[in-house]
């Protein structure tokens, strides 16, 4: 698919749009889809590559074209490699295209970065998933930080909930800065679920895929990769995995990211364990082909959180706090920590107990209804 804007009108804002990761290009996407097509924005879209063969996926996919493009990524690259060469890179882009708004997405180092080469720039940021906090600095890692500077920097921060736009009000930013939106990841969600339902043939080609997959177990669905989980998280998270293989009644899809602190560890424990099936990071559409399919997911993960309770997925969040609480609110999510006695008994619960799953799966999804990139354009043509 390929997006153009609309040439019946000039535009009276220049929105520049800047991700360079897979969740953030997710999260991007319905809102520079939709900016691209509005005649009240003449828009380009950034990427840094700070996850290149993961976020070109994702552009791949959904069909976005790309004006500028950073190509960051480097081999063993650090935070430090990262934020010079996005703050070095922006600078060059922000001179050339020269936008009215700068948008950045959510926690990762290139919002942090991009934010800051705008401000330097003196011009204003908008800031998709404003507001989320766990309220510790070192967990997760660096994300904390990251949403905090872009947060501070930020002329508009469009939360997606009411507990995110409560943190901003409580760190001082004006009610008049702040709008309440939804998640822009559930309308990504929403769009390719639909898009999955009604396409036949890319259905029977996933199921090939997975072919593996036995009908007859419940399926759990893992990700881990979190960098405050390297110190001993990933090795409990997969000492309780190697407890639940063992039940005949479920089997174990893990995607490994490839970062050698996760990577190295799961191989080496879960390896060669029939009912743990450990398969390469998959794109967008086969993950959501494996939740949809799933009975349950644990994750570390925070978009993950997002997407599979609006699939009716009851979450265990291996992780000991969330910038996420709406859903452990809502009782879609629960926190489990990486602790293998606290794995163990929620999935073997949720496993057992049908009145304890329907408890979870069938929880009202709070963090939004699929018109968030909507939303957001609709305020940033009144300001």
């Amino acid at each position: 698919m390929k997006f153009v804007p609309s040439l019946e009108f000039r535009s009276q804002r220049r929105l520049l749009i800047v991700f360079g990761t897979r969740p953030e290009a997710l999260k991007c996407f319905p809102v520079a889809r939709a900016a691209l097509s509005h005649a009240g924005f003449e828009t380009q879209v950034c990427i840094t590559g700070q996850h290149r063969e993961m976020v070109d996926q994702i552009i791949s996919l959904t069909g976005l074209p790309v004006h500028h493009d950073l190509n960051i990524m480097q081999p063993g690259q650090t935070l430090f490699d990262v934020t010079v060469r996005v703050l070095k890179g922006m600078e060059e882009v922000l001179d050339k295209a020269k936008p009215d708004i700068v948008m950045v997405q959510g926690d990762t180092t290139t919002a942090m970065a991009a934010a800051l080469a705008a401000f330097y720039k003196r011009i204003p940021v908008a800031h998709i998933e404003a507001g989320l906090r766990s309220h510790n600095i070192d967990s997760p890692f660096p994300e904390e930080l990251n949403r905090k500077i872009a947060g501070d920097i930020a002329r508009w921060h469009f939360a997606p909930t009411q507990q995110a736009r409560a943190n901003l009000l409580a760190e001082g930013k004006t009610e008049t800065s702040i709008f309440v939106t939804g998640n822009t990841v559930i309308d990504t969600l929403l769009y390719f679920s639909d898009l999955l339902d009604a396409d036949q043939m890319k259905n029977a080609e996933l199921a090939a895929r997975f072919k593996f997959l036995d009908p007859s177990k419940k399926l759990v669905l893992v990700t881990g990769h979190r960098r405050e989980n390297f110190d001993g998280g990933i090795e409990r998270i997969c000492r309780a995995l190697k407890v639940l293989g063992t039940r005949g009644d479920a089997q174990i899809v893990y995607p490994v990211h490839p970062n050698p602190n996760v990577r190295e560890v799961v191989n080496q424990m879960l390896g060669n364990i029939p009912n743990i099936h450990l398969i390469e990071p998959q794109d967008y559409l086969p993950f959501l082909y494996l939740q949809k399919r799933s009975y349950l997911v644990l994750t570390d993960s925070g978009g993950v959180q997002e997407e599979a309770p609006s699939l009716g997925k009851p979450v265990l969040v291996m992780r000991e706090n969330t910038e996420r609480p709406e859903g452990v609110a809502a009782g879609t999510a629960r926190l489990v920590g990486t602790n293998v006695d606290t794995i163990l008994q929620n999935t073997n619960t949720l496993l057992d107990d049908e009145a304890a799953y329907r408890g979870m799966a069938e929880q009202h999804n709070p963090y939004g209804d699929g018109r968030a990139s909507h939303r957001i354009l609709e305020e940033l043509l009144h300001v």
